[in-house]
């Protein structure tokens, strides 16, 4: 074969065959722009109809400096504490004994548990009155002489510690990711230059994370802005009031008041765009945190004990002992603070399989979140492809960037009264219908979907696109058979992360589902408002096995680290 002839062949486009892909591209940035920026702009402009009447009612109220000041307080507080015990958490897996390396799994797990379910499994143990931990604790003589406590649950600063439990799993996915780079080269001099564990700890491994801390901790302060399902859950009736409770409240009440409800959510929407460029401003020049040692690199490990016992005691706090109280409640007939073992029984999962409402709602979680995840899956192919590679496509490349990275720093929340406003009106009227349900999720996953594949993509470099080309294969046969089987792992865990968050998510199907269209999160926030707690407790277990078993069949279709690779 000539050089003129390798050349040609080698050439992946053809001058139409790049305005074709430059037409498909810009189609899929439009099919993602009414998805994604309609609906903000919508709601958005409804704010500033009439001289900003959804403004001045919404800022108007006398209550609304102590609503921001608990919003703020939530997400900064919260950012405390998750920051924290993830940084520590992500430090304690590098330095456990090899044969205890399965615990590096167990901070991840918490992801799995609803965080609907987690809430409710908190409030049985910690309510002032019924608790079960609460009617331990006034068993001891500091409290005994308490009716009721001494931990209310219900309270802001209880809101703001759970949240902050809540992120903490969310801060380790992404320091464990930078902590593993780091090659113990670096760690064994400083041991040898006389540095303690601590030493190394805040001197060698701190700097070296900062890209991993910065994201991270940009990720969990928008999520602590964005807080629903505590301050919902636990706030409603003790007046505790943050931004996206009064953006449901709006919408909720009668008549509904969309414009106060996009002023409601316009600070937060704000402030996701800034805390995204911070990040950019604070990361500067990634190269100079590369800890790569070449060839020689090899992660750092560790004998410590009280890494084991760190893991396993957050382990114990974060998901057994919410666990512990959703069982408990569930295999009763009532929820008291007396507990006696003859009454327990099985009633209320039997309840859960002989109700009609309640069965389809699981089906509707499982079918939505499988469509969903099915449709993002290539969305994000397609749109990491025109990230990654798309150098004669760069405008659609910041485009789709830009529209990829909207729903993760602004609020669900938000989408969900956005797609209440957009789906309600023509042309598209889907309002009641599980089609507005798959539409939002969709929405609230592109990112994921993208940012995952987008990462795989960039580790895989150009070698093996440009040799399928040089071959004479098309981008399409290329990408089917040399791309996607080599991301086969990076597909998978995308698949189970969308999996694990469609089957929680909470706040947006609460705005856009119907009384006959129910979700499990929604129909379990029905029985909790209706005061039927055995079978809420019964439902979040039942939202925690669905997601569990989805976990299983992925780790069983694609190994064992696929949960470790989210």
């Amino acid at each position: 074969m000539t050089a003129a002839t390798l050349t040609r062949t080698a050439r992946p486009l053809t001058l139409s065959s790049a305005w074709r892909t430059r037409l498909g591209y810009g189609a899929l940035m439009a099919v993602l722009a009414y998805l994604v920026v309609l609906p903000l702009i919508r709601l958005q402009s409804l704010a500033f109809e009439d001289g900003g009447r959804g403004f001045r009612a919404q800022y108007g109220r006398y209550d609304i400096v102590q609503t921001i000041r608990t919003t703020v307080s939530l997400a900064v507080v919260s950012l405390v504490i998750a920051m924290v015990l993830g940084t520590i958490l992500a430090f304690a897996a590098t330095r456990l004994p090899h044969r205890l390396s399965f615990l590096r799994i167990i901070p991840i797990l918490p992801v799995v548990m609803p965080a609907v379910a987690n809430v409710v499994g908190w409030a049985f143990l910690l309510s002032p009155g019924p608790g079960y931990l609460n009617a331990l604790l006034r068993m001891l003589p500091w409290w005994n002489d308490l009716e009721s406590g001494p931990v209310d649950i219900y309270s802001t600063s209880w809101i703001i510690i759970l949240t902050g439990f809540g992120l903490t799993s969310f801060v380790y996915l992404f320091v464990s990711a930078g902590m593993q780079n780091i090659s113990s080269e670096h760690l064994e001099a400083a041991q040898i230059s006389g540095s303690s564990t601590l030493g190394v700890f805040f001197r060698v491994v701190l700097p070296l994370l900062r890209p991993s801390l910065v994201y991270g901790g940009g990720i969990a302060l928008l999520l602590g802005l964005g807080q629903f399902t505590g301050p919902l859950l636990l706030g409603q009736n003790a007046g505790v009031k943050v931004l996206t409770t009064e953006m449901y409240r709006r919408v909720s009440e009668s008549p509904s008041d969309f414009a106060a409800a996009a002023a409601a959510g316009s600070p937060l929407v704000l402030f996701g765009v800034v805390v995204v460029l911070a990040q950019k401003m604070l990361l500067g020049n990634q190269k100079r945190f590369v800890t790569h040692g070449g060839k020689a690199f090899a992660p750092n490990t560790g004998r410590s004990a009280w890494a084991a016992v760190s893991i396993s005691v957050y382990a114990i706090v974060a998901l057994v002992i919410p666990l512990i109280g959703l069982v408990l409640v569930a295999l009763s007939p009532y929820w008291s603070e007396t507990l006696t073992w003859n009454l327990f029984t099985l009633d209320n999962f039997r309840a859960l399989f002989e109700t009609a409402s309640i069965v389809d709602a699981v089906w509707t979680s499982i079918g939505t979140s499988l469509v969903a995840v099915a449709i993002c899956v290539p969305i994000g192919f397609l749109t990491a492809t025109l990230l990654v590679r798309g150098r004669r496509h760069r405008v659609l490349a910041v485009i789709g960037d830009v529209i990829t990275a909207l729903p993760l720093g602004i609020p669900a929340v938000i989408f969900g009264v956005g797609f209440l406003l957009t789906y309600t009106e023509p042309p598209l009227i889907l309002y009641g219908t599980k089609a507005v349900i798959v539409l939002v999720y969709i929405v609230l996953m592109v990112p994921f979907a993208t940012r995952m594949l987008m990462t795989a993509m960039v580790s895989l470099g150009e070698t093996y696109a440009e040799a399928s080309a040089t071959s004479g294969a098309s981008p399409f046969v290329t990408n089917v058979r040399v791309i996607l089987p080599l991301m086969r792992p990076a597909v998978l865990s995308a698949v189970s992360l969308m999996f694990i968050l469609l089957t929680h998510e909470f706040a947006a199907s609460l705005l856009v589902r119907a009384a006959t269209t129910q979700v499990m999160g929604t129909l379990l926030f029905e029985l909790w408002e209706n005061g039927s707690y055995p079978l809420v407790a019964a439902m979040a277990l039942l939202m925690t096995a669905v997601t569990s078993i989805g976990v299983v069949i992925a780790m069983i279709v694609g190994g064992r680290n696929v949960l470790s690779n989210l």
